[in-house]
């Protein structure tokens, strides 16, 4: 029950989340044009290729070496490799402007952009490593309210892309000072250590490989700018990361809690409780994943509508489907088959699996989207994330076998279909203004699926609810 106590936590904190990141897509995209927010959407992901460039490895460290709950303590050289980092600054300004092709201001807020969420996310890892979930959960929904309120304030203020990514570093920063400071509590900084570049050695594989992976998820948008200028660019990113804030959420809550559980049950049960441990992880995250992912597709035009400003609406129409269901297979590769590689401690396949993606996603996107625009960058993300997943399959089985219970799959799958049904009917049917609909639509869908869960029993829905409810009993007095 450990394992559902935290997926909650970690849940409630990402949903809320992804409410203030859809509120601010609405307000964004009606109070900036597309070539502004085309220009916040560039820089946002070069900003993501930074920061996994620089802090991916100390992430992964803090996750590998605190969650052993065996007494190591790593912050001080995790902090140290911190500060170092920023040596790589003027290098990185040289690439945003002649590769990226960002300006001066934008570059600048792009860097001051990653060492804020650089900092504010090895706190969070610290936080989930130590399995301090709530902790983990107020600073999530701090700095999710602090962005937003920030971004109102340039946005109202007539700034532009560069102002609204430096509002968001702001809110990052002020997030860590207040609710992440007792994570850090105790922390020696010594200016020469030498388990730093142990520490930075052993990451290396991986963070080339999640470089890689973030340059090959915003690769599409530098294209359509490529071809179709910023304007274009901006209105396919906020369909985009409109769908990806939906969806990514709940898959990421649920790996956020059974992640550092199955290496700590490697280290002290064994292979065979290890795997009996993911089964249980992969039915769940199906569960949480599939019906989300396929609900979305179905009903993406009337979220669209409801949610992006009039310049944005009709490319979200014929993006979004298709974005819906290539998250299906992302899920799957990085919140499941990318575990393998942290289990069997076989950093390089992270980079050899995300280099083979980037090198089709480049070919894809260039040949889709000069034939056709932006749906065809959308398509491209989707056969890119496919082909991911094949690569995964392949380099796991050389890694740490992780398995596959198909009965369970089954039933979850079983449980989408009546789901789907029951909303493309509703859909069909129509009659009702778009609002009203889309809330039908939620509700009808929410409710089919939680009841083909309960008697398909997917993800022992069955027994979980009634120890549930023993433990809300009171306990009879002598």
């Amino acid at each position: 029950m450990n394992l559902v106590r935290q997926t909650s936590i970690y849940f409630l904190a990402n949903i809320a989340s992804a409410v203030f990141g859809l509120f601010n897509v609405v307000l964004f995209t009606r109070l900036m044009g597309t070539s502004d927010y085309g220009v916040f959407i560039l820089g946002s992901g070069f900003a993501n290729i930074v920061g996994a460039l620089l802090y991916t490895g100390l992430k992964q460290a803090v996750l590998r070496e605190e969650a052993k709950a065996d007494g190591t303590d790593i912050r001080a050289t995790v902090l140290l490799g911190f500060f170092v980092t920023a040596a790589s600054f003027p290098i990185l300004c040289l690439i945003g402007s002649f590769v990226f092709g960002l300006d001066g201001r934008a570059i600048l807020a792009v860097l001051a952009f990653a060492l804020a969420v650089g900092f504010f996310e090895l706190g969070q890892e610290l936080a989930r490593a130590h399995q301090r979930a709530v902790r983990f959960m107020w600073s999530t929904m701090l700095r999710a309210i602090l962005v937003s309120l920030f971004g109102i304030a340039v946005a109202a203020a007539g700034g532009g892309g560069p102002a609204l990514l430096a509002s968001s570093a702001a809110a990052y920063l002020v997030s860590a000072a207040l609710v992440l400071r007792p994570v850090w509590r105790g922390t020696k900084l010594k200016l020469r250590d030498p388990n730093l570049l142990p520490l930075l050695t052993w990451g290396l594989p991986l963070t080339l490989s999640i470089t890689v992976l973030s340059l090959s998820n915003v690769m599409d948008r530098f294209v359509v700018a490529w071809f179709l200028g910023e304007g274009a660019a901006g209105q396919y990113g906020a369909a985009v990361d409109l769908v990806r804030q939906a969806l990514i959420i709940p898959a990421v809550s649920a790996s956020s809690a059974f992640v550092p559980m199955a290496v700590r049950i490697l280290a002290n049960d064994g292979v065979e409780a290890t795997r009996r441990h993911l089964d249980d992880c992969l039915e769940l995250l199906m569960a949480v994943a599939l019906p989300s992912c396929v609900g979305f597709a179905l009903v993406a035009p009337h979220v669209a509508d409801l949610i992006l400003g009039p310049a944005f609406r009709d490319t979200a129409h014929v993006v979004m489907p298709i974005v819906a269901v290539a998250v299906i297979f992302q899920i799957i590769l990085h919140q499941y088959l990318h575990i393998s590689f942290l289990l069997g401690n076989r950093n390089g396949f992270y980079i050899v699996n995300t280099l083979a993606t980037l090198a089709f996603n480049v070919v894809a996107a260039f040949i889709l989207v000069a034939g056709f625009g932006q749906i065809g960058a959308g398509w491209s993300r989707l056969a890119a994330e496919a082909f991911g997943v094949l690569n995964a399959v392949f380099l796991a089985r050389r890694a740490f076998a992780m398995p596959v219970a198909w009965a369970r799959l089954a039933r979850v799958g079983a449980a989408v279909a009546a789901m789907a049904l029951v909303v493309v009917a509703l859909d069909h049917l129509g009659g009702a203004d778009g609002k009203v609909m889309l809330g039908v639509l939620i509700v009808a869908g929410g409710v089919t699926y939680v009841v083909a869960c309960w008697g398909l029993d997917v993800a022992h829905m069955r027994a979980r609810t009634a120890a549930f409810l023993r433990r809300q009993r009171p306990v009879a007095a002598p």
